[in-house]
């Protein structure tokens, strides 16, 4: 069996791993090609969801929001801080996303009944509605993509080899 017919045919990751070869035969560029296909997987998977999101008339960012209280349990609530250590944001970036959702009625913000300086977030009762089809449509543009290419083995051989790397390169 060719080297071909064992890795499938060569795809952009491949081309640019093999230019670099050739203007740099001492470089690895095995790394390269693992985090390369990452990292346009992610780009490209994030694209896909982005426009199934769009009909329900959110973003990504703002489904990361809904998703983080939906997450919870209930009653869906969390402080502003929490959401942005959570989602990795800058209070900030926060501010501007939960803004956004309170206007369109997907959450509200109310005073920390333990804090007087304080704030909680809540889902209500729209915001859980579409955070729970949304989280839908994203899965199945996953699961549609997963399929066509690796059997539920294959899948779960991958998904192990990934948390493995994860965990590791989190931990340095």
């Amino acid at each position: 069996m060719s080297t071909e017919q064992q890795r499938g045919p060569a795809d952009p990751v491949d081309t640019i791993a093999g230019q670099w070869s050739a203007v740099r035969p001492d470089l690895d560029t095995a790394p390269m090609e693992i985090f390369g296909r990452v990292f346009r997987l992610s780009r490209a998977m994030g694209d896909r969801i982005e426009k199934a999101y769009a009909p329900l008339g959110i973003a990504r960012g703002e489904f990361d929001v809904l998703a983080t209280l939906r997450r919870t349990g209930e009653p869906y609530t969390l402080s502003p801080r929490e959401l942005s250590a959570t989602l990795m944001l800058t209070t900030g970036g926060m501010t501007g996303r939960l803004d956004k959702l309170e206007r369109a009625g997907l959450l509200r913000r109310s005073p920390d009944p333990h804090d007087r300086r304080g704030l909680r977030v809540t889902l209500t009762e729209e915001g859980l509605d579409l955070v729970d089809r949304a989280v839908g449509l994203g899965l199945a543009v996953e699961a549609e993509a997963l399929t066509a290419a690796l059997d539920p083995e294959r899948a779960a051989v991958l998904a192990d080899l990934l948390r493995e790397l994860l965990r590791t390169t989190e931990q340095r």
